[in-house]
């Protein structure tokens, strides 16, 4: 008898340990504004595993003219795993687009599928073949506080011989604000010499949602992304 159960248990587990990939709920995508064709153009998608059978999410790209076609699943195991607890787990994911043409995108996101999302992406023609117009900020830590809407812009010059000059900011009038820590450089020597900063920044109330990204300008074209929670909202 109990060699019977087990050959009908044996292809049970088999299953439960082999993960299939699974198109996963989509929440909320962010495209920044202000992307040229010098820019590593990326967006950020936010979302929910809806539950631990459901691991590694991970975004699939292919980008044809005019469309750029993105697939968000994750690895999923059957239910009878025993390390599947029903629990909710939020993602967010930068997807990275990389140097892209200058012109208008549909952006799909699991198309035929349930989780199905459509957005617009619009690359402009850069001014100059430099990759960024400005020097920026090597920021790779955003400090937020809960309930309040300052947050700390932390990390390291790559010479001393810039300094903070500004930071601006522009909105896409939707869900995203785009930070530009700008330097100057305040020496004709730059030597290398890493210098650790930390910097304020206010995030404005000009976008009535709950939640915004905030996308950090960077060097050499990247950025760092962080979702905000509006304190106020």
């Amino acid at each position: 008898m109990k060699v019977l159960l087990l050959m009908f248990a044996l292809p049970l587990l088999a299953t439960a340990g082999v993960p299939e990939e699974r198109a996963i709920p989509i929440e909320h995508v962010y495209i920044p504004s202000g992307f040229d064709d010098n820019d590593n153009v990326e967006i950020v998608i936010t979302g929910f595993l809806p539950n631990l059978c459901h691991k590694s999410p991970s975004a699939s790209v292919s980008i044809t003219e005019g469309q750029v076609d993105i697939k968000m699943t994750s690895l999923y195991y059957h239910e009878s795993n025993p390390f599947c607890p029903e629990m909710v787990v939020p993602f967010t994911e930068t997807v990275q687009l990389g140097l892209m043409s200058a012109g208008d995108y549909n952006v799909s996101i699991n198309e035929n599928s349930e989780f199905a999302s459509s957005s617009l992406l619009k690359v402009a023609r850069a001014s100059s073949s430099a990759v960024d117009e400005h020097h920026y900020a090597y920021v790779d830590y955003v400090d937020k506080q809960p309930g309040s809407n300052l947050v700390k812009l932390k990390g390291y010059h790559v010479s001393d011989c810039f300094v903070l000059d500004s930071i601006d900011y522009y909105t896409n009038g939707k869900d995203t604000y785009s930070v530009l820590p700008k330097l100057k450089q305040v020496k004709e020597i730059c030597p290398l010499k890493m210098t650790p900063f930390e910097y304020e920044f206010e995030v404005p109330q000009e976008l009535n949602i709950p939640k915004v990204l905030l996308h950090v300008r960077t060097l050499n074209g990247k950025s760092h992304n962080t979702i905000f929670v509006n304190p106020t909202k």
